[in-house]
């Protein structure tokens, strides 16, 4: 599943600007399609425009029913009546998503025999300070089995001993679910660190859900900005 949504706080419309002859949102969804992975690929959006393109090219498209404040909520409405165990939830803005990064979030399902994991997801390692603070980075920070902590747009962990050795890692937002994980979420309302990081993982993690991360060394670009776009555009060629 791929959440459309047409809006963009930083970026309006960011999904339909041109990336080399096509929609960024077109080519995720295309890069998606070619992992040849998934049972099925839809893009789900609140949009007509966005609707219309994945059809006229042959894909798949829901138009969301309600309004939606994230792409969890959306997409589990999206699959309240399918008959499915795992949803890959793979944003919009992604069109440089790996197939390897895919193949590992899947195994982390495969290999749950007991069905104890809600999530997985993604985190690259990060060594630029610059990035480090950005807010626009979303921080991991994980335990020593690699599941979730805590989620942050600021710096975690704060470096008060930056001899301690600490590792960054970034979240992508790439995540799989068990389909009843993603039920629950519909019907959770936000808590209050969700609502001031705006970070929709914290609400997995204020209920209790596990979380597990999977380290990728594979960064890609994600299109939050006009400057991200012209990044995609030279690395495209």
């Amino acid at each position: 599943m791929i959440p459309a949504r047409y809006q963009a706080s930083r970026f309006p419309a960011k999904l339909m600007q041109d990336l080399n002859g096509k929609p960024v949102i077109l080519r995720t969804y295309e890069a998606v399609i070619n992992t040849k992975l998934f049972d099925d690929v839809y893009v789900v959006t609140d949009s007509e425009l966005i609707f219309a393109l994945i059809k006229d090219n042959g894909g798949k498209a829901i138009m969301s029913i309600q309004e939606h404040e994230s792409g969890s909520d959306r997409i589990a409405e999206a699959v309240s009546t399918m008959n499915v165990d795992i949803v890959i939830n793979v944003q919009g803005d992604e069109p440089f998503i790996d197939t390897e990064s895919l193949k590992r979030i899947i195994a982390v399902f495969k290999n749950d025999k007991k069905s104890e994991i809600d999530l997985a997801s993604l985190m690259t390692p990060i060594t630029d300070w610059e990035e480090i603070s950005n807010p626009n980075t979303v921080k991991v920070i994980v335990d020593n089995r690699s599941f979730a902590l805590y989620f942050s747009r600021s710096v975690i962990p704060y470096p008060r001993d930056k001899s301690a050795g600490a590792l960054y890692y970034k979240h992508k937002g790439i995540y799989a679910f068990r389909k009843r994980a993603l039920a629950d979420f519909q019907k959770l309302p936000m808590l209050a660190l969700e609502a001031t990081e705006k970070i929709e993982a914290i609400r997995f993690l204020e209920y209790g859900k596990k979380i597990k991360m999977v380290e990728t060394q594979v960064t890609g670009i994600e299109i939050d900005t006009p400057e991200d776009l012209e990044r995609a555009k030279k690395a495209w060629k």
